[in-house]
């Protein structure tokens, strides 16, 4: 994790909303081996007991399943728009090159959940993912005769989260002209860099209380 002061955002409320906002994740473990496993999935975020939760579900039976039963510690990453950012927009050019983007780390402990616990997960997933209450593709309307053979192959997990990093990584150590000259060229640029664009400029006044 890139750990420095000017990347973190004070409001743990926008940290939250980052995440939930993108919930596609890399799930990641390591077996007892010390082999590195991961998979991208889609998660429900949530919150018990002052803590927040995890849940999703993956293939049975593959490498990551395998190995989060051996080693339950888990790493989630939530990651959003990123470009590159050329030392060319700066005031002073002589300086590197560098990435602007947005990240979360997630860590905490998996469990797999019962069968039970899967069907109603996938009520979840499929009603949050869909947004429509008259969706054909929701799980209460899909048949049993179509369902029960796609449960056996995968498995409910639940992570509990034991602390939260994050990089916000978007120019706040530049000065004010080298900032405005970076959205403006990100502005002209793809969705991408639009969207690093459009957070630099939500953060603009706090930087630069003067604007």
């Amino acid at each position: 994790m890139y750990n420095l002061p000017h990347f973190k955002e004070k409001d743990a409320e926008t940290v939250l909303a980052f995440m939930k906002q993108h919930p596609f994740v890399m799930l990641m473990g390591t077996d007892t081996d010390q082999r590195p496993v991961a998979t991208q999935v889609p998660v429900l975020i949530s919150e018990s007991e002052g803590r927040f939760i995890l849940r999703g579900h993956i293939m049975r039976q593959n490498d990551h399943h395998k190995a989060f039963i051996q080693n339950d510690q888990a790493l989630v990453v939530f990651t959003g728009p990123h470009t590159y950012i050329s030392a060319s927009w700066y005031e002073n050019k002589q300086q590197a090159s560098t990435w602007n983007y947005m990240s979360v780390h997630a860590r905490g402990t998996i469990r797999f959940l019962e069968d039970a616990a899967l069907l109603s997960l996938l009520d979840e997933l499929t009603s949050h993912f869909e947004n429509d209450d008259t969706s054909p593709s929701l799980y209460k309307e899909l048949s049993k005769e179509y369902i029960l053979p796609l449960t056996k192959a995968i498995v409910a997990f639940e992570i509990k989260i034991d602390s939260i990093e994050h990089v916000f990584k978007l120019s706040q150590n530049k000065d004010k002209m080298t900032y405005e000259n970076i959205i403006e060229k990100l502005q002209g640029s793809d969705d991408q860099s639009r969207s690093i664009a459009d957070e630099m400029v939500k953060r603009k006044k706090q930087l630069f209380p003067d604007v």
